[in-house]
């Protein structure tokens, strides 16, 4: 089997900006060969069984070569595998991603580049500096700031150009940039911006002239990755600065949610400005025992009502129904009861208006609200997740017929995270976000009691009383709890905390 390489570009950071091709790349590849400065994010779309190789190079410690590199990329490729080579902002910009390419030939390996957003123009966009502006710059220059140090010789022609300078990986050089511009006839008031960790939930930016630049970034703190941009059109920052005025910019959150659903609240969270950090606490695991799913089906005309407790819970249903030739239609005449909004809006997408949604979405109000349609003649179908509260069905049982039937459980994912990853990510974050007891349970036992403790420090965000329950149990206080039992409300009590 022949094998290609994909120079891929992932962007500057916001999960949001890498191109498509290059997302649906990552989900196909055998190989994926991945840089310091990538979201981290993106190697949980790969499939299961890619090999991750990391190969990223900070300032002062290279994990491999740049030859070892390419020549890695190559021979993985001549083994027939789809290789991804994942690299931060656009692989031909200063991203050595030519050289790559180069080796590639050589080897007579196919391979293909797929842009990505530059830092130089999506980090300044994001700090709110056009890097073109009418009447302020019509060209832009962008310059490796490694050689600022001793190599260049002209910085006689960079001091005269009217456009705006962009230059990358300059940190360390900073001062030395700053003087030698101003040195060669660049005025030293200048405007110059410095933003560190462009385009994420880390960004800090730092703005002074540019006689005045060293002392301000060094004042903020900044180091590498940071990205220097000079000229007129920095003045503009004050005005169009976007993405620092969202309502969770700057805060880390930790989503415990299962893989499949943790994009959803993840993309919510991005989108407010924070930074999301996925730690998948549990995995949705089907339950084929005896295929009873199967017998409730095949009896489906039997029951009177329905009741769905989760998005989950509507899934698989349909699933089993629709595996036995069967559709939406065979729920007629039946009363369908949902918990809450979501999963209302699951069974919505399938053609089901539910005919009961209680205003508090816990096991109890679906029980007062269903009563008042029931009989001692009803029978009532319940699919839902093993190890779920009994509530509901000791409430239903008094008054009717219930089979509770274990469509799934919530189980501790097979490849668990690694514990030393989340109690690391733990430390770093602001809020920790628990949408169901099982996410709690299996979260604690990740962390451990080093982690257990950290975690006592931290902003503890929950669905609901059920869950806020279970964090008490664990001798945890939720300090923020949805009044809204739904993703929403915790975005809304998060947002509202964060005003604070």
């Amino acid at each position: 089997m022949k094998g290609k390489a994909y120079l891929v570009g992932a962007g500057p950071g916001d999960f949001g900006l890498i191109t498509v091709k290059g997302m649906e790349l990552i989900k196909k590849a055998d190989v994926i060969i991945y840089d310091r400065l990538i979201n981290s994010e993106y190697l949980l779309s790969a499939r299961q069984g890619c090999e991750l190789i990391y190969a990223g190079k900070s300032p002062q410690n290279h994990e491999m070569t740049q030859e070892d590199i390419s020549r890695l990329i190559a021979d993985k490729a001549l083994e027939g595998k789809l290789v991804v080579r994942l690299k931060g902002g656009d692989p031909y910009v200063f991203g050595r991603g030519g050289e790559e390419a180069l080796q590639l030939r050589e080897s007579g390996v196919e391979f293909e580049v797929v842009p990505g957003i530059s830092s130089a123009v999506g980090g300044l966009a994001y700090a709110g500096i056009p890097i073109t502006h009418r009447g302020l710059a019509d060209s832009f220059h962008v310059i490796t700031g490694h050689l600022a140090a001793g190599e260049r010789d002209d910085w006689g022609a960079l001091a005269e150009l009217k456009g705006t300078l962009v230059f990358l990986m300059g940190m360390e050089n900073l001062g030395h940039i700053s003087r030698k511009l101003i040195e060669n006839g660049k005025s030293p008031d200048t405007p110059v911006a410095v933003i560190n960790w462009a385009t994420t939930g880390r960004q800090k930016v730092a703005v002074a002239s540019l006689a005045g630049i060293e002392q301000e970034a060094s004042k903020a703190g900044l180091k590498s990755p940071s990205l220097i941009a000079i000229g007129d059109v920095v003045a503009l920052r004050d005005e169009l600065a976007f993405f620092e005025r969202l309502p969770l910019f700057g805060k880390r959150v930790i989503v415990t949610r299962a893989r499949h659903q943790a994009s959803s609240l993840s993309k919510r969270l991005r989108e407010l400005g924070a930074e999301a950090v996925e730690i998948p606490s549990i995995e949705i695991i089907k339950e084929t025992c005896a295929n009873i799913l199967d017998k409730a089906i095949e009896n489906l005309k039997s029951y009177t009502h329905i009741v769905f407790t989760s998005v989950n819970g509507v899934d698989i249903f349909f699933e089993g129904l629709y595996a036995a030739g069967l559709d939406s239609r065979s729920l007629y005449g039946m009363t369908v009861a949902a918990i809450g909004p979501a999963t209302e809006a699951a069974l919505k997408e399938r053609g089901i208006r539910a005919d009961i949604v209680p205003s508090e979405y816990i096991g109890e109000s679906v029980a007062e609200s269903l009563l008042p349609t029931i009989t001692r003649d009803s029978r009532v179908l319940l699919p839902r997740a093993k190890g779920a509260r009994r509530e509901l069905v000791d409430l239903l049982s008094r008054e009717c017929h219930i089979d509770e039937v274990i469509t799934y459980e919530a189980a501790m994912p097979k490849e668990m995270q690694d514990s030393a990853r989340a109690v690391a990510e733990l430390e770093k974050a602001d809020y920790v976000t628990f949408t169901s007891s099982s996410t709690v349970r299996n979260f604690i036992s990740l962390i451990g009691g080093e982690g257990k403790r950290i975690l006592e420090g931290k902003i503890l965000v929950s669905i609901g009383p059920i869950t806020s329950t279970e964090l008490e149990k664990n001798g945890l206080r939720p300090q923020l709890q949805a009044a809204e039992y739904t993703i929403d409300g915790m975005l809304e009590v998060m947002m509202k905390n964060a005003e604070v």
